[in-house]
């Protein structure tokens, strides 16, 4: 451990879905450590993103994106948002600066009226790049909450974003370390991060509804005589009609979706991974509590 004086803290980052929060969380550690896709909703749960730089570390959470409550699933995931944002130091909130405010940006803000004064919050306009007004777009989010520390991002480009980083360094309250100093960049187990990745790549392909009706566990971790690693990851899915669509012709889409998951897990890995998917039907997952409970999300 670092001697002397130490600084940490927890920085959420929240946001209405798809506004790049795990995109913006991926550049700042410089390393991929949440699933990203163009879907909304691709986080359903908190992931924590560590960074360690001398005597200061910031442990970053990751939240999903702040919709209506729907159903089981949803509800879940707005109660990860509330339980993240009962233990931070700081708050970035994302917003989409190609677009002015919606009702799901006035739910953050209603959310974050709580904390205003009592943590610092920064109003994080990102797609500045991409966006034809962006500081009238800026304008706008900000009369929703207003008093807050502005920024204007692109959260792809990986120097903006470790800029963003440094200055909450700074800002950090004296404390001690809250994981190791070589601990890994992310919290998530690799058997975690294998089912992630492969739901990352299904919802990538899929489309309208069935995206956000999959759920996957990984079943089977283990190094195999051969130096192989065996992952065989569960895909789930809510109606028997949803099966053939995701397997595909001749199993087109279930093979192509297995072959991008393998790539990014031996590059996430480091050695080899023989990759097995299985399909199966859970009918209604996401209104069932007990059914989220088993398939992780609890």
């Amino acid at each position: 451990m670092t001697e002397g004086t130490t600084y940490s803290g927890f920085v959420a980052l929240v946001g209405k879905p798809n506004v790049g929060k795990s995109t913006l969380l991926n550049s700042m550690l410089g390393v991929k450590i949440a699933p990203i896709s163009p879907k909304p909703q691709t986080t359903r749960k908190r992931v924590r993103g560590i960074h360690t730089e001398g005597s200061r570390q910031i442990v970053f959470v990751d939240t999903p994106g702040w919709h209506e409550a729907a159903d089981a699933m949803s509800e879940y995931m707005i109660r990860q948002i509330t339980e993240a944002l009962a233990e931070v130091n700081l708050v970035l909130w994302l917003v989409d600066l190609r677009h002015p405010p919606t009702h799901e940006d006035e739910l953050v803000a209603r959310a974050l009226r709580l904390l205003k004064g009592q943590v610092p919050i920064f109003l994080v306009g990102n797609k500045s790049d991409a966006a034809r007004y962006p500081d009238t777009a800026m304008q706008a989010y900000a009369e929703l909450l207003p008093g807050l520390e502005t920024r204007m991002i692109s959260a792809q480009n990986e120097r903006g974003a470790k800029a963003l980083r440094d200055e909450v360094l700074a800002l950090l309250p004296e404390g001690p370390f809250f994981f190791p100093e070589d601990y890994a960049k992310g919290d998530q187990t690799p058997e975690e991060w294998a089912a992630e990745i492969v739901r990352e790549e299904a919802m990538k392909r899929l489309k309208e509804e069935i995206p956000y009706s999959i759920a996957t566990r990984t079943e089977e971790f283990e190094q195999r005589d051969n130096g192989m690693l065996y992952i065989q990851v569960n895909i789930y899915v809510e109606r028997e009609g949803h099966k053939p669509i995701l397997i595909g012709a001749r199993g087109r889409m279930l093979k192509e979706i297995g072959a991008a998951a393998r790539k990014q897990l031996e590059v996430f890995l480091s050695r080899k991974v023989y990759l097995e998917l299985q399909v199966k039907v859970y009918p209604n997952w996401r209104k069932d509590p007990e059914a989220l409970r088993e398939l992780g999300y609890q």
